[in-house]
């Protein structure tokens, strides 16, 4: 399979499931605004969603799949069948015990991770009625990647990438029709998480029933396999989600701020993931398996050309995404959020968020094509002191910069951190051989800069000033920001083709 075909199918599907996030967050900001609710509701929707993105998508992906790998091209279809088997029990009967200490915990969970909701009782008790009701998406989400990290390894790489979207309609649907059923009607919100984890699994099932990996129940912790993958996982944690850990520690910093900051930091955050989901998450799906396979079969030369791939793809589509995010701030967050409760004033205060995250986009997506470098290999313990070094000192930065930056200083530490994170990454793979550069990056980096450089001022020339996107309606914001964002595309790609670049040049096949 050609990997840039893989790439382009996965970044549709994602493309297809950020859209729909958008359509999401328009309704929720329509009908909730930026209040006391949607801060109950994404405190309470972050701590299983920290969950899916620690253990599910994170950790437990990062060491699955490469083992999976190895049995497959090594021991054969039958004892790869056992694997999934035994591997799905267990994860199964783990997951069934933390949801229901999850749920039981609740009201120390949100004291914990949102100390300042305890000064306002009902906030507090909301935020723990609404966390009862989402935390049994962990399950859903942890068989889901169990499911999706077989389907990558058998190069299925296009339902996993559309999976997302049912999350996506189950809460549109949820906040349209069935919002009025509920008191508080943020209850159908949590709903919507519990309905959406269900339907992610149950689309899945159907398709590793046809390649024959459809798990059956054979619990047996002492497996060779299962005892691996474990030993990986629990050090890999912090190795491929600082991130995560850091949005959380964010969010006790930002209970103590004025009300809204946490919907602020949540829309702009949003809003980042766009090009990260698009790019990062999709590069990182398609990458590992391929790594994994070359890792196993000993071809050095193979493993590291694709780490080169992945790098140059990253800045060519990285580089032009957060430059626009930054420069575009305002106009996108009027035209995607303006409307009903969601007040010009949310728009300037989430820009300043969005602004702070944009530094640090390139280098959270480099995370996601770096990392599993790594971990393809089976190398757990550089990851986990990157990570470790990477945690301080985006805490150090919290402390230093959000006194005088509030909410959009906690923004700038994950950012910068993430940069930090990247190069400490790039600089271990390179010290153990594991990634040669190869040759042209230079001239690859000047001819980058120059396209960027005409982005830059293609934008600077197109946009108004932020009062007129504030003043104008819908439908004036839509049509001058889809010409904006057309015009920025087509001179940034074409000042590239007229530079040499061509598709051709970054096709590459799969292992």
């Amino acid at each position: 399979m050609n990997l840039l075909r893989a790439l382009a199918t996965v970044s549709g599907m994602t493309l297809l499931s950020r859209i729909l996030g958008f359509l999401r967050d328009f309704v929720i900001a329509r009908s909730f605004g930026a209040g006391m609710m949607t801060d109950a509701f994404f405190v309470a929707f972050r701590l299983p969603n920290l969950l899916r993105r620690l253990f599910a998508e994170g950790a437990f992906s990062q060491a699955f799949v490469p083992i999976l790998a190895e049995y497959r091209n090594r021991r054969g279809e039958a004892e790869t069948k056992s694997l999934v088997d035994r591997v799905a029990s267990m994860l199964f009967l783990i997951l069934i015990a933390v949801s229901a200490l999850g749920m039981a915990a609740a009201p120390l969970l949100i004291a914990m991770t949102a100390p300042g909701f305890s000064a306002d009782a009902e906030k507090f008790q909301l935020t723990v009625e609404l966390t009862r009701i989402t935390f049994p998406y962990i399950l859903f989400m942890s068989l889901v990647a169990l499911s999706a990290g077989i389907l990558n390894t058998w190069s299925r790489f296009a339902l996993p990438a559309f999976t997302p979207v049912l999350l996506n309609l189950s809460f549109i649907g949820m906040a349209l029709f069935a919002a009025p059923w509920f008191d508080p009607p943020v209850l159908a919100l949590a709903w919507a998480v519990f309905l959406g984890g269900g339907l992610q699994l149950a689309i899945q099932l159907p398709a590793l029933a046809k390649i024959g990996m459809l798990p059956r129940f054979d619990p047996l912790w002492r497996d060779e396999g299962v005892q691996r993958i474990l030993k990986l996982m629990a050090p890999a944690v912090l190795g491929v989600s600082v991130s995560q850990i850091s949005l959380l520690i964010n969010t006790i910093f930002a209970s103590f701020l004025e009300s809204g900051s946490v919907s602020w930091l949540y829309y702009a955050d949003r809003l980042m993931e766009f090009p990260a989901g698009l790019l990062g998450a999709a590069l990182g799906t398609i990458l590992l398996p391929s790594l994994a396979k070359t890792h196993a079969s000993g071809q050095t030369e193979d493993f590291s050309a694709l780490l080169d791939w992945g790098l140059r793809l990253t800045l060519m589509l990285t580089l032009p995404a957060s430059l626009a995010l930054a420069m575009l701030a305002v106009p996108l967050l009027s035209t995607l959020f303006q409307y009903g409760a969601f007040a010009a004033a949310d728009v300037l205060r989430t820009r300043e968020a969005l602004v702070a995250y944009s530094i640090g986009l390139t280098g959270l997506i480099l995370v996601k094509v770096l990392a599993p470098g790594f971990y393809a290999r089976q190398d757990i313990r550089t990851p986990v002191k990157i990570a470790l070094i990477t945690l301080a000192l985006t805490q150090l930065m919290n402390i230093a910069f959000i006194g005088w930056l509030k909410h959009a200083g906690l923004a700038l530490s994950i950012g910068l951190a993430s940069c930090l994170n990247a190069w400490l990454l790039w600089r271990g793979l390179r010290q153990r051989g594991v990634y040669q550069p190869q040759a042209g990056w230079g001239t690859f980096m000047l001819k980058l800069a120059a396209a960027l450089t005409v982005l830059g001022s293609v934008l600077w020339f197109a946009c108004a000033d932020d009062a007129s996107w504030l003043a104008m309606n819908g439908g004036q914001r839509v049509l001058k920001l889809s010409g904006v964002v057309l015009g920025g595309v087509a001179s940034y790609f074409a000042t590239l083709w007229l530079l040499g670049f061509r598709l051709r040049d970054f096709r590459r096949k799969a292992a």
